[in-house]
């Protein structure tokens, strides 16, 4: 396939997905109006077809062999088709039964099986980034295992007796049960069984890209991984905040932030490959790792000091004046503006030490040198100091420092053509241990 062929088939993939999600929110509005609760699972297939769908099509142009970009393509229209024909099963048989109802049957069946071929997908990606190819020869009966346990678990779900629509209501979520179109009646009902065996083989492939490729992975290849797990993990805490977190706050903003937290992380994905692919500010990772652990500490930590103090303030207003006060959250927040910095300071030196030890301590070693460095004037004692900084930071095989001291006399014209106006002297340190591995 030529290069402007994988373009033009790319961008129309893209482009579709993109027509099938404006559709779905187009039927959304719909719904809503007509007081009927929509699809639950429109959050997660709307980020995935469009934040897949981009990324393909912009990494198939640049890369038409590489079946990353294609792969990426299937996933955003898979994830497109299940929030459209989900959408549409509910407006079809429940907003708006009756002309409409044979389209619904169809869509009905047609949201039962796309997402399992979505994860199946998901799961080769996992299993062929960023090189494209498996981590090794071994891997090859895993990825038979895992095509034919997906296309099994699509078929079942194809075929199951009974289609669980689930709908997402004002304050509640609920499930319909319906009878599946196609349907061979005598089986039992496999919804339950599918979606476990699909959720283990993922789990699986993404323990394998954990305990496999990053263990054996090693310079630009290490980084690529770490931005692939670090969205993973985003979507992750968002998946739980929002399932087991948000009923125990019993807020609906609680709710809207794990639905915000899921999305970035579901958006990061696709965004995660492409900067790894690409290698697009690809060194940045660890710094983004690194404040992300701070400040999400950090904002943890402010939110449960901040409850708790106003909890607490607001019971001891209540017993010594019978009456609730707000000058239980004036103090509440003013406590939390000012420990923001010490705190921050305190978990920003902890994660340091706990997770960049080796970064922690040559930071340490360079602010003692320039302690030394504004108090010391021998150049003797500052050149060997300096050796050994640079040795103990960043152990190098071989050390080179160049002094330059000015002449106290100006040399005659042919020794100005070979050594300038001034003198030089080398100090060489070798060393035979080889460099520390990345």
């Amino acid at each position: 396939m030529s290069k402007r062929t994988a373009t033009w088939l790319a961008w129309s993939m893209c482009a579709f997905s993109l027509a099938l999600i404006a559709l779905s929110f187009l039927l959304i509005v719909l719904i809503l109006n007509l007081n009927t609760p929509t699809y639950f699972y429109w959050l997660e297939p709307t980020a995935i077809a469009v934040g897949y769908s981009v990324i393909g099509a912009i990494l198939v142009p640049r890369l038409p062999h590489h079946p990353i970009g294609w792969i990426c393509c299937a996933i955003g229209i898979l994830g497109a088709v299940e929030h459209f024909s989900g959408e549409y099963a509910v407006y079809a048989l429940l907003a708006q039964p009756g002309p409409v109802a044979g389209g619904g049957q169809a869509a009905l069946w047609l949201s039962l099986w796309p997402w399992i071929l979505m994860i199946g997908l998901i799961v080769f990606l996992i299993l062929l980034f960023p090189t494209g190819r498996l981590p090794s020869r071994r891997w090859r009966w895993f990825a038979w295992l895992s095509a034919a346990v997906t296309l099994i678990a699509a078929t079942l779900a194809a075929i199951s007796p009974d289609a669980v629509l689930y709908t997402l209501g004002p304050s509640d979520t609920g499930f319909i049960s319906l009878p599946n179109p196609l349907g061979v009646e005598g089986l039992p009902n496999l919804n339950r069984p599918v979606q476990a065996l699909v959720l283990i083989l993922a789990l699986v492939a993404t323990v394998s890209l954990v305990v496999v490729r990053l263990r054996r992975a090693r310079g630009v290849e290490r980084l690529q991984i770490k931005w692939l797990i670090y969205a993973g993990a985003i979507g992750f805490g968002g998946m739980i905040l929002r399932t087991y977190f948000s009923p125990l706050i019993g807020e609906s903003w609680g709710q809207w932030v794990g639905y915000l937290v899921v999305a970035v992380g579901v958006l990061g994905g696709p965004a995660a490959i492409g900067i790894a692919i690409l290698r697009y500010r690809i060194y940045e990772i660890d710094l983004i790792i690194n404040r992300t652990l701070v400040y999400g500490s950090l904002t943890a930590t402010l939110a449960l000091f901040y409850f708790g103090s106003v909890t607490a303030l607001q019971y001891l207003f209540s017993l010594l004046t019978g009456q609730s006060n707000t000058l239980a959250i004036v103090a509440s927040t003013l406590a939390i503006a000012a420990l923001f910095i010490p705190l921050r300071k305190r978990i920003q030196s902890f994660i340091d030490r706990r997770f960049y030890r080796r970064k922690y301590d040559a930071a340490k070693t360079l602010e003692a040198f320039g302690s030394r460095l504004r108090d010391q004037t021998d150049l003797e004692r500052i050149s060997e100091d300096l050796g050994e900084v640079v040795d103990e930071t960043m152990q190098p095989s071989h050390i080179s420092l160049w002094l330059r001291f000015p002449s106290s006399s100006p040399p005659s014209p042919p020794e100005r053509s070979e050594r300038g106006s001034s003198e030089a002297r080398s100090r060489s340190i070798s060393k035979q241990s080889e460099p520390p591995p990345q």
